[in-house]
C-alpha cells in the first residue's frame, strides 16, 4: 500500500517562518517535520510515497530527492507547477490518483499531513489490510480535542463508526488527527486539478456508515503557529 503525504499548504498562520521555508521543512529536534513521516512509513514498510507540494514545493523536492536515503521511491504531484497553486485536501489527493494507485486492485492508501508530528504512530499493515477488505472509504485517527478546538471534529459510535452530526455515547466529539486511510471511491466525482476540502466528503461518507475511526492517545501536535513550533521544540524528543 502506498501513501501520500500533504505538504502543498502555505502555512498563512506559520508566517513569517513561511515566507521562505515550507511548513512541512520546519525542522523540530532537528529532522525536518515531513521527514519524521518518511522515516515511519519506510520503518513499517511502505515502500512507494506520493508528496502533493504547492508553495515552495521546490525547496520540497530538492531536499528530499527521490527518496532513496530513506529506504523510499518518492513521486511528487506538483500543484503549483501544474495547476497554479494548491488544490486543498480532497483536490490534492484526488488529482494524486494516478500516482497512488499500483495495480489495477490497489485503491487504499495512507494519508498524513505533513505538518501534525505524530513520532510514536505506527502504519499498521495488518491495519491497512483489513479496511481494505472492508467497504469503507475511510478510517480515520482522532485524538483529544486540543485548547485551540474545544469542540472537535466527529463522534465514535460504539461501534466504531464515525459520525457526522453528534456526539458518540461518550458524550465527544473528537479531532480528527489528520492521518487516515483512504479509498479512491472516497474522491469520486472530483475532477484533477479541481479545488476541494476533505471535511464535505468525510461528513457525506460518514452518514452513509462508511467511514470508521478509532481514538490516538499517543504524542500528536499539530504544528500551527510559530508559537507552538518553538514550544515543541523545547520539549524532549
Amino acid at each position: 500500500m502506498k501513501a501520500i503525504v500533504l505538504a502543498a499548504g502555505r502555512g498563512e498562520r506559520m508566517r513569517p517562518l513561511t515566507d521562505v521555508t515550507p511548513k512541512p521543512l520546519l525542522p523540530v529536534h532537528g529532522k525536518p517535520l515531513i521527514e519524521w513521516h518518511l522515516d515511519a512509513l519506510a520503518r513499517d514498510g511502505i515502500r512507494e510515497v506520493v508528496i502533493n507540494t504547492a508553495w515552495l514545493e521546490n525547496q520540497i523536492i530538492d531536499t528530499l530527492g527521490d527518496g532513496a536515503r530513506f529506504g523510499l521511491a518518492l513521486h511528487y504531484s506538483q500543484e503549483g507547477r501544474d495547476h497554479g497553486g494548491a488544490l486543498e485536501t480532497a483536490g490534492g489527493i484526488a488529482t494524486a490518483l494516478p500516482l497512488l494507485r499500483g495495480a489495477a486492485d490497489a485503491d487504499c492508501f495512507w494519508v498524513v499531513s505533513g505538518d501534525i508530528h505524530m513520532p510514536g504512530f505506527r502504519f499498521n499493515a495488518a491495519v491497512a489490510q483489513r479496511f481494505a477488505a472492508s467497504d469503507r472509504l475511510a478510517h480515520l485517527w482522532l485524538v483529544p480535542n486540543p485548547p485551540y478546538h474545544p469542540q472537535g471534529d466527529f463522534g465514535l459510535a460504539a461501534d466504531g463508526l464515525g459520525l457526522a452530526d453528534s456526539a458518540g455515547p461518550d458524550g465527544q466529539r473528537w479531532t480528527y488527527a489528520n492521518i487516515a486511510l483512504c479509498r479512491a471511491a472516497l474522491f469520486d466525482g472530483i475532477a484533477p486539478g479541481t479545488r476541494a476540502a476533505l471535511g464535505p466528503l468525510l461528513f457525506s461518507a460518514m452518514r452513509a456508515r462508511r467511514v470508521t475511526a478509532e481514538v490516538y492517545r499517543g504524542r500528536w501536535e499539530n504544528v500551527g503557529t510559530p508559537a507552538q513550533w518553538e514550544a515543541l521544540n523545547a520539549t524532549g524528543a
